[in-house]
């Protein structure tokens, strides 16, 4: 979730070269909306689905929508027309109105929060956790796997593959010492422009237009700007990028730590509920806006930001209300907690659940499997980002992963996005991006992805699946708003099925290899927002309509009320 990527090192190394070298054409804010034939940027063709929509006299319908991440600015100009509003419960009043569970909350809630009002920021990854909970019962044991039951073998393989991947790497101590002297050297530069630009707080974009006066300066907008390029971070303003600087060196550095210590329980530390009962469900607070809000807020933006009021940038959807569900920290998600914001989710009416974040163990898959199949026999589509490791998800685990834990079952629900991009900025594929013939349905843009942040009236750029599972989550809104009686499955069908096949090969993630796209996901194709809705124009919706309970008849001796 961090914005930095696993390649900020090279980011790093590389940063006082970006300067000087020709850079590519920077795409345009809000580029993945854009249409191909009428702009040049592959973007998802909004202005035309949108007059199609228009032309077919098309009447909308409201969405929910529930977006499971780091929580929301509550108070965004952008956002706070379009939050979800229980109107069952009666803010502020620390009741339970609506007897769900959990009370106030009346945009959400925040399932990785404490009773105490305290929040979960920074958590340990899984992998680690993995490891240091078996360790103890498995390290240096002689063990026969012939001898072990099923539930036992698969703990066992679970904590070797942890074991593996904490110890394995000792380079990573190396990349930790050089970051945090970069880190340092990139504060330095920032008390030089601070003073020299008279301001505490500037954009890449401002430190960019900004000509130096002496040679200290230079330097350090040389080192500064590097990185904020190098990261496509020049919207951030410099506090943002050097917290998110930290933030990413400070998680490297508690990776190495988890070599040889056992992750502190940041999240028993505050929520203090038993991670080992999935029954214990009543649990976090009512804080979906939190501190850490940057994530959730910018992928909130991209599905149904106010569109056409002047403001920042235009949602996909224009009949949404997003549903908040604080569930994912600075670090790994816990199963508990997706499985929960899940139902919570479909409990709630949400029709839409999009889900950017992953991990690469589940050791609760079958919590989230039982979530996911809920939602499908609630008809509710579940949109996920494919991770940005540029690695081969059929090969290598995701999670939450489609595939459920017996290896047989794949819901019809569920979509999983990778990331592409423009060849102006980069390619059509995203870098990063991870992907799968089998396993990644559909990529849709992800790179450059301009949307609000917190602040009330800021917006910046962002990178990652986390962009592009947002954006198909809000194509799959716009569609079900003027088609409402699309079910999960026929939405799914619309998107993958509507999705736009290149007209060239493409960058396989993490290579110099040119591929077909088709070769990296199922449908070969970039999710397209009026090719989706004049597929669904074509098909007759199967959406199940739960009717709701009668209220049994009060009788009363001679008379029938």
């Amino acid at each position: 979730m961090n914005k930095f990527s696993s390649l900020i090192l090279c980011s790093v190394i590389f940063a006082t070269s970006v300067i000087a070298q020709t850079s590519k054409k920077e795409a345009p804010k809000g580029w993945h909306l854009m249409d191909k034939e009428k702009s040049g940027f592959y973007g998802v063709s909004i202005d035309k689905a949108y007059d199609f929509a228009k032309s077919k006299n098309l009447k909308s319908k409201t969405v929910i929508v529930a977006v499971i991440d780091s929580g929301i600015d509550t108070l965004h100009e952008d956002l706070k027309p379009i939050l979800w509003v229980n109107k069952k419960e009666i803010p502020n009043n620390n009741i339970d109105d609506d007897k769900n569970g959990y009370a106030d909350d009346v945009h959400g809630w925040n399932f990785i929060g404490g009773k105490d009002g305290r929040n979960v920021k920074e958590n340990s990854l899984e992998v680690n956790r993995v490891y240091h909970m078996y360790k103890s019962k498995y390290e240096g044991k002689t063990i026969n796997e012939n001898e072990l039951n099923a539930a036992d073998l698969e703990e066992y393989a679970m904590w070797k593959k942890a074991e593996k991947k904490t110890m394995g790497s000792q380079e990573g101590g190396a990349d930790v010492v050089i970051m945090k002297k970069f880190l340092a050297n990139t504060k330095k530069a920032d008390s030089t422009l601070k003073v020299a630009m008279g301001k505490e707080i500037y954009t890449g974009t401002e430190l960019d237009a900004y000509t130096t006066k002496n040679d200290a300066e230079k330097k350090a907008k040389v080192n500064l700007l590097g990185l904020m390029k190098g990261n496509n971070q020049m919207e951030a303003t410099n506090k943002e990028f050097i917290t998110g600087f930290e933030d990413y060196v400070s998680g490297e550095e508690r990776k190495q730590e988890a070599k040889t210590k056992a992750p502190f329980d940041y999240r028993g530390d505050i929520v203090k509920d038993n991670p080992t009962d999935f029954n214990d469900k009543n649990y976090g607070n009512k804080d979906i806006m939190a501190a850490t809000s940057s994530h959730g807020t910018h992928c909130s933006g991209i599905i149904g930001a106010i569109r056409g009021n002047g403001k920042g940038v235009d949602g996909v959807a224009s009949d949404v209300r997003i549903m908040t569900i604080r569930a994912v920290p600075d670090g790994d998600e816990h199963d508990k907690d997706v499985a929960l914001a899940i139902r919570y989710a479909v409990d709630n009416g949400a029709q839409i659940i999009s889900m950017s974040f992953g991990k690469d163990f589940s050791p609760r898959k079958d919590w989230v499997d039982d979530a996911v199949k809920y939602a499908e026999s609630k008809d509710v589509l579940l949109v996920h980002a494919a991770g940005n490791d540029a690695k081969d998800v059929d090969t290598e685990d995701n999670f939450p992963s489609a595939l459920f834990k017996d290896g047989k079952y794949r819901p019809n629900n569920y979509i999983t996005v990778g990331a592409s991009g423009d060849p102006t900025n980069g390619g059509l594929t995203a870098n990063f991006s991870n992907y799968g013939k089998n396993e990644v349905d559909v990529f849709a843009p992800g790179v450059q992805i301009y949307s609000s942040v917190p602040g009330g009236n800021t917006y910046g750029n962002a990178s990652g699946t986390s962009m592009a599972c947002p954006l198909v989550a809000g194509i799959a809104a716009l569609t079900l708003q003027y088609y409402p009686n699309l079910s999960a499955k026929q939405l799914k069908y619309v998107i993958e099925k509507s999705a736009i096949q290149p007209d060239q090969k493409v960058m396989k993630p993490g290579s110099d290899e040119k591929v077909n796209l088709s070769d990296l996901s199922k449908t070969g194709g970039i999710a397209n927002a009026c090719e989706a809705l004049k597929l669904a124009s074509t098909i007759k919706g199967e959406r199940k309509v739960l009717k709701p309970a009668l209220p049994k008849p009060k009788l009363t001796k001679g008379k029938k009320e």
